[in-house]
């Protein structure tokens, strides 16, 4: 992986009862850490130095979040599993295999899990982001179920769809994009997912694709632009969805002054879907103010 580079494995899930939702990202080059940032001022900065495993537990009674960078022996690598501290991603024949045991912040507490996602399909497609080539998108199982057993911070046990995609990049995210919009919105036979990105030389770049559960995936005619409501910290939130009908916001998950991630429902190729939306402003990121704010979400754990 390239200097200033970075890598990431997403996946969330949300529950058939939608009373509860989960979100693990495994990054390497953790993008939005404030100490790689400050890394990569003073010069090519090791992107395995600072790798973390991001857990969002949600539920109907409380939420948990937790965000640990870690760096050298604290971080394995192989064919096909992701080591980071005591949390792991893996794939186990057919079955993607995650374990968290993690520390919350900004309050002191842990959580404690696992879950298992089993894709229908694993796509075989890939999207470049950008014009330079540096920044690259692939969905790896759109449409999946999940198998979730939480032990902390208390024992909870449930099912429902799931998502798991990855980003890889060979410079600071911040230096190819201002921001985007990304949403996947599933129903019981395909996900709908759109890209909507903000390019730092001001360019656009929108995908849209659906994804089925025997495996085909293909490129969509543009939905139609939407709005639901501003977040508290104001970022605006825009949402793909089929033209003359609106989408509903369901929950709000995350709310910070750069980044919302939404429950939302919708209309999608006809199809009432379930998903989750992100709004991300890379322009708010770098600003002093928010890189001064940073660690109070994400803490760095001791070498």
């Amino acid at each position: 992986m390239a200097r200033n580079g970075y890598a990431w494995w997403y996946l969330d899930a949300l529950s058939d009862d939608g009373r509860h939702g989960v979100t693990i990202i495994g990054l390497v080059g953790s993008v939005f850490s404030p100490f790689y940032a400050a890394a990569r001022k003073r010069g090519p900065a090791d992107p395995l130095a600072h790798c973390s495993m991001n857990v969002a537990l949600y539920g109907p009674e409380r939420d948990a979040w937790s965000f640990t960078e870690r760096g050298g022996t604290d971080v394995r690598r192989y064919r096909t599993a992701l080591v980071i501290g005591p949390s792991s991603m893996e794939w186990q024949d057919d079955t993607f295999l995650v374990r968290f045991e993690e520390k919350t912040a900004p309050l002191p507490g842990r959580v404690s899990g696992t879950v298992r996602i089993h894709p229908f399909a694993v796509a075989d497609a890939s999207f470049v982001l950008d014009t330079n080539g540096r920044h690259r998108w692939a969905p790896i199982a759109p449409i999946a179920r999940a198998e979730v057993d939480i032990r902390l911070p208390e024992c909870t046990r449930w099912t429902g769809l799931a998502y798991v995609d990855s980003n890889f990049g060979d410079e600071p995210l911040e230096d190819g994009f201002s921001g985007w919009s990304w949403s996947r919105a599933t129903t019981r036979s395909r996900t709908v997912v759109t890209y909507d990105s903000v390019r730092r030389d001001g360019t656009r770049d929108l995908i849209q694709h659906s994804f089925c559960a025997d495996g085909r995936a293909e490129p969509l005619e543009p939905l139609a632009p939407a709005r639901v409501s501003r977040t508290l910290w104001g970022m605006e939130r825009l949402v793909r969805v089929d033209p003359g009908t609106s989408p509903r916001l369901v929950r709000t998950l995350e709310d910070t002054p750069f980044y919302a991630r939404s429950q939302l429902s919708g209309r999608y190729l006809g199809e009432h879907a379930h998903g989750v939306h992100e709004a991300l402003s890379l322009d708010r990121f770098r600003t002093p103010v928010v890189q001064f704010m940073l660690p109070y979400r994400m803490r760095r754990a001791s070498s």
